[in-house]
Formats: C-alpha cells, sequence, structure tokens
C-alpha cells in the first residue's frame, strides 16, 4: 500500500525526492501518512481537494482485500 501511494505522489510533483510515506498502523485501521515538498502541496491536493480525493479512492480500492480499514493523510 505504501508503494502505490509513493508512486503516484512521485509521479503528481516536481520534487520526488522530498515525498515520504509513513504507515501507522491501528487495531482497526491503517493510516499512510503521505509528506511532500512544500512547494508541492497544492499538486498533490488539487483544485478543491479532487487529486487527493481521487488518490484516497484508489487506495481505499486496493486495500478492500484487507480485513482493516485504510485512512490517507497528507501533511
Amino acid at each position: 500500500m505504501k508503494e502505490l501511494v509513493e508512486t503516484i505522489a512521485k509521479a503528481l510533483v516536481d520534487h520526488p525526492d522530498d515525498v515520504r510515506v509513513t504507515e501507522v498502523e491501528h487495531e482497526q485501521s491503517l493510516t499512510l501518512q503521505l509528506s511532500v515538498h512544500a512547494s508541492d502541496m497544492g499538486k498533490v491536493i488539487g483544485k478543491q481537494g479532487r487529486i487527493a480525493k481521487a488518490i484516497r479512492s484508489v487506495v481505499y480500492a486496493a486495500g478492500a482485500n484487507h480485513k482493516k480499514r485504510i485512512n490517507l493523510e497528507i501533511l
């Protein structure tokens, strides 16, 4: 899951070396925290949050076979 988010984010930004994804596991959920360079934040979020919503949709769909709920936080 981590690799999927990294691949998508690196394709969107100008500074792919600054893309970091960390996983935080809880009992019932998995949280992926995506951090990018400050100047790339708008590219990851998109107009009215459309790109962020699309990334979250892909992550939710990819994680459907896991028993945990997957959350994506953009920091």
